[in-house]
């Protein structure tokens, strides 16, 4: 049997830790399906084609890793892909308190779907989309924390913002 595995993000934009948490997840199944979440609640820099797109050529190198878009529910979109397990990384207690409360409701909704968090590694416990993003839109280089095509990316937004006169959003930790 095929064991599938979802790991669902909002990855904007993807970095070293998300790539990571892929990477080791393609090693323990046999299908991952990295799905990028469209969360119109979340503000977003880049557009969900954008950033299915900078995912997919990060990951390009896994040959058993889709890169898809989805929207709705998780668990459902999950089953939708035939996914038997869902896959979060975790890097500070914060993130522990969080998913774990996300799969415990998750399971109520589909007990059938396991949840599994992967610890970050040390070298990108602090990384975090909205603080490369807060970064790379003031002008700092986050060459170590995301590959070339996404810093490249970033470029672009940072000059089409500031050509624009559009102030940087500041993140919190949490994000």
């Amino acid at each position: 049997m095929t064991h599938k595995a979802l790991y669902p993000g909002s990855f904007d934009p993807v970095h070293f830790g998300h790539i990571d948490i892929a990477t080791r997840a393609a090693s323990l199944f046999d299908e991952v399906v990295v799905a990028v979440y469209d969360f119109p609640a979340k503000t977003l820099l880049f557009s969900v084609e954008e950033r299915v797109e900078l995912a997919r050529q990060a990951l390009t190198d896994l040959p058993n890793v889709l890169v898809t878009p989805y929207g709705g529910l998780t668990v459902e979109f999950a089953r939708q892909v035939g996914a038997q397990t869902v896959v979060r990384g975790l890097r500070v207690a914060y993130d522990f308190e969080l998913e774990y409360r996300m799969a415990l409701t998750n399971r109520q909704l589909a007990p059938e779907i396991e949840f599994v968090c992967l610890i970050t590694r040390q070298a990108h416990a602090f990384l975090s989309s909205g603080i490369v993003k807060e970064i790379a839109l003031l002008g700092g280089n986050v060459g170590g924390m995301v590959p070339p095509q996404v810093a490249n990316a970033l470029e672009e937004k940072r000059r089409e913002r500031e050509k624009n006169h559009e102030p940087v959003p500041l993140v919190s930790l949490r994000d």
